[in-house]
Formats: structure tokens, sequence, C-alpha cells
């Protein structure tokens, strides 16, 4: 399969095959082809050269619908889902024939209960956790009974108790006879899941191996065509003074599905990483917009930034007294989709970048910050003139972390650095993190990977229900405790102290 786009061959006569039965991986930095490659699977696109065989026969896959005619489903990185609508209807929304609502509902129960993935099918998807929303997708995905399933990112944002539930959902498929292909940058689940492993890079076909026969350091140098380096991180520190200091924090939650912060303490200093790790939807967006500014505290004096009272100070005052933050949503959050990579750029750095000169904006020099942050953390692009949205997801992680750490800010607070980015791209965010740290600023890391926390930071606590446990030493913890405080356990009480 072939597949070209102005400037760059996106794939180069890649060769894949499935068979019934196989979990089959698809392995690859980000940018190497994969998201092409399976989009034309599923007829999103259409290959400039090549073919299809499917079950016997070669065919031109013209459309989505006509792929899930053929049997052909796939569960997206990104959902798709209506919040004020229930289980049921989002689902009949997404089959292409009208459905009987009653008959559907008992549908979704039976196919949720034979293969472990519990639904409510009455249930507002506002209610369900992140984890509950992706079996929608699946259930939407398994009640079209395909013969090959493709999966992008599936656990980017499920716990490892989730993950673990879909596994043995993903495994028991496997045996009834479905193909599933399944993309992923976490070589630790493809090794455990995975029966066969392609590897692209720079959009050609580098192998195709047996799993079992491999190590995560072999796929990855095979998907880097380079040995991963090895993040180094001082055994002893000695923090610097408190840069980021929180003080009985308390905001309650904007909406009937938000999640009240309460009482929070916690402070960071310069020249140390401090990791929040915590299930998803227990406070982590609440905290970072409290720290960042875009939720503005009651009390003053509940955060200072370098021991001033900063609580009342908006996004742009905290900036300028030197704290950058990197939120978890990329597009509309992170970045603004339609606007190109200068824009973006432009729009957190204008003010420790001198971008902006008595009202008017330095284009020359907004042009070389965002060359500078494409060149510095290798975001694929064919230039600083392409729109956000255009980038993969992995390349706008990169993109926007970067445009953070080349400002050199004195705090940084960063929500799931690595999130959806391929083996060699995180380890480069984890290390810049680290060297960032090094040159005497404050990070705090918010992550739902705990083998995240565990590598890079210095001391580590967790957040559950709005609240955040006491930080701990991470050299005397263990993925066990963590665990124990995601659950809000104190672990010198063994009692719950968190809702």
């Amino acid at each position: 399969m072939t597949k070209t786009f102005p400037g760059v061959i996106a794939n180069d006569a890649v060769d894949l095959k499935i068979k019934p039965g196989e979990v089959h991986a698809l392995l690859g930095e980000n940018g190497a082809g994969k998201s092409t490659l399976v989009k034309m699977i599923y007829g999103i696109l259409k290959p400039d050269a090549g073919h299809i065989t499917y079950k016997g026969k070669q065919l031109e896959i013209k459309t989505p619908a006509h792929a899930r005619e053929l049997g052909i489903a796939m569960v997206f990185q990104h959902f798709s889902l209506f919040d004020s609508l229930s289980v049921v209807e989002n689902i009949s929304l997404g089959l292409d024939n009208t459905v009987d609502m009653k008959k559907m509902a008992a549908e979704i129960i039976e196919v949720s209960e034979r293969y472990g993935l519990p639904l409510d099918p009455h249930r507002h998807v506002y209610t369900l956790s992140v984890g509950e929303r992706q079996r929608i997708e699946i259930i939407r995905c398994l009640l079209q009974k395909p013969q090959l399933l493709v999966m992008d990112e599936p656990t980017s944002v499920l716990t490892p108790q989730e993950v673990q539930k879909l596994f043995i959902t993903l495994t028991r498929l496997a045996e009834e006879g479905l193909a599933i292909l399944y993309i992923s940058h976490k070589l630790d689940e493809i090794k455990l899941l995975c029966h066969q492993a392609t590897i692209l890079r720079l959009g050609k076909r580098v192998s195709t191996v047996n799993v079992d026969n491999e190590s995560t350091s072999s796929l990855a140098a095979m998907m880097m065509g380079e040995e991963l380096a090895e993040i180094v991180k001082q055994q002893a520190i000695t923090p610097g003074n408190v840069r980021l200091r929180v003080n009985g924090l308390n905001m309650p939650a904007l909406d009937s599905v938000g999640i009240s912060l309460t009482d929070i303490h916690l402070e960071v200093r310069a020249g140390e990483v401090v990791g929040i790790a915590g299930v998803a939807g227990n406070g982590q967006d609440e905290l970072l917009k409290a720290l960042n500014g875009e939720e503005r505290s009651r009390k003053t004096e509940s955060i200072l930034i370098e021991e001033q009272h900063a609580g009342k100070l908006g996004p742009n005052a905290r900036r300028r007294a030197g704290l950058a933050s990197v939120p978890e949503k990329r597009l509309g959050h992170g970045a603004i989709p339609d606007m190109d990579l200068v824009d973006n750029a432009f729009m957190t750095g204008f003010h420790r970048m001198g971008l902006l000169a008595n009202g008017l904006i330095n284009y020359p020099k907004t042009r070389d910050f965002a060359q500078q942050v494409i060149t510095d953390f290798s975001v694929k692009t064919p230039d600083y003139n392409v729109q956000a949205e255009s980038l993969s997801g992995g390349n706008l992680q990169k993109f926007i972390i970067g445009r953070e750490l080349t400002q050199q800010p004195n705090i940084l607070i960063v929500s799931q650095p690595t999130w959806g980015v391929d083996a060699g791209a995180s380890q480069t965010i984890r290390k810049s993190l680290r060297d960032l740290a090094a040159r005497d600023a404050a990070v705090l890391i918010i992550s739902q990977d705990l083998d995240e926390l565990m590598e890079i930071s210095d001391r580590i606590g967790a957040i559950c229900g709005g609240r955040i446990s006491k930080f701990y030493p991470t050299a005397e913890m263990t993925i066990e405790k963590v665990g124990l405080l995601m659950a809000g356990v104190s672990l010198e009480e063994g009692e719950t102290d968190a809702a």
C-alpha cells in the first residue's frame, strides 16, 4: 500500500498480513504511517498504489460503511460519543441501519456480559468513566459481528485494572477467530497480548516478527533504528527553594459531573520532579486548571508562586511569574486546531520569548521559535505553516511540550506528558523534563502511567476523589503502594482518607 500527501510519503509500498484468530501489532514512531495504513484498510483514505485482499478476494474498500459491511470494524483513539445521550442512543447512531431501541438495549446487555464488558445501556455517557466509554466503542463494533477489528491506542486512557479486563476480552475474541490489528506504543502490552508485529519506520515496513522472539528493547530499536537512551536520574538530589506551594486549596466542582478539590496541600521545590498518580476522573483536570489559573481560587494565599500569593491570578499573570503548563487535551486546549504551528507557538510564548513589541507580533522571531521547537523535539511536519490538527497525536504532543520547555519556565506542570507518544519520543520528553529540573526548575507531573512516574519523579503521591495523598520518596515506593494511594488508602494507617 502506498499513500502520499504533499511533501511526505506516508506509506511506501507497505505489506501487511493478518490471519483469523491473530492479534497483530502495528508498531512505529509517531508519523511512521500507522494511522494512514489503517485508514486505508477502513475506507477513510484511498491508496495511490497497492491493493487489499480480504478473505481471498482482491477488492477496493470505498467507505467506512463499506468496510463495516465487509466485517471490518475500528475503535478509534479519540471517542466519538455524545455526552448527553445514553449508551444505547450512542450505539444506535453508530450503526448503519435503523434499529429497535428496546431490542438494541437487550443485545448490548447480552454482548457486554458475554465478553466481560459490563455496561448499562440506559446510562448517560457523561456519567461514565473513560474506560466505560471505551466499552461503548468496542460493543458498537462487536454488534456488527466483525471478522477484523482495528484498535488504535486502546489503552492510552485506561487504568491498569481496565487494561487487564480489556486484554481478557481481546484474547477471548481472538480465540473465537476474530483477527485483531492492534496499534500501541506500550511495548510491554504488545509482548503480553500480540502474536505478530509489523514495524513501520518513516513510512516503510521494516520487518514483521514473532513477538515471542523479541524483547521490548529490540522492538523499540526496530521502530527507531537505534537503541533507546537510558534516563539517568540523580540518586540523591538536594532540592532548592519551594517554587510552587499550595495551602489548603478548595475548589468546588463547576458542574454536576465535575470533581471538587478538597484541602489540597503540596509543594514543589527547585530541582525536583514531583509525580501525582491517579485513576482518570479523580480531579486531575480540575487540579491543573486551579494551578495554571484557568480556574481562580477564592483565596489568593492558597497558591504561592515563588512565595508570592497567586491564587487569584489568571493564566497570563502566572506565566509572567514563571509558571507554564501542558494540559491533557491536545487539540482545543493545548493547541488551537485550525491555527498553524507559528501562531500556536505564539499563544503561550509571546511573553517569555519576547515575541510581542508595542502591541505588534514579531513574526520572524515567532517563526524562529516555532522552528526551534520542531527541530529540537523532532516534530515530524512538512513545515511550521501547517495547521495543528494536521499533525499526528504524538507529534502534536512533542510540539506542545517542546513549546513550553523551550521557554525555560521556573515551574512546569504537565498532565499526561507521554500519552499516545512512541517509545523514542517518550524517552526524549522524559529526559527533557529531568533536564529542566536539573536546571533548578520545579516540575510537577500528573500522569496515569505509573511506570513513567516511578522512572522520573523524585517524590510521588496520588489524587483520589479530589484529595491528594501524602508524598513519598519514589525510591521507597512500589507500584502496589502507589496503587493503594490511588484508591485513597493511607499507607500509615491502612485506612481510606479520600472519598
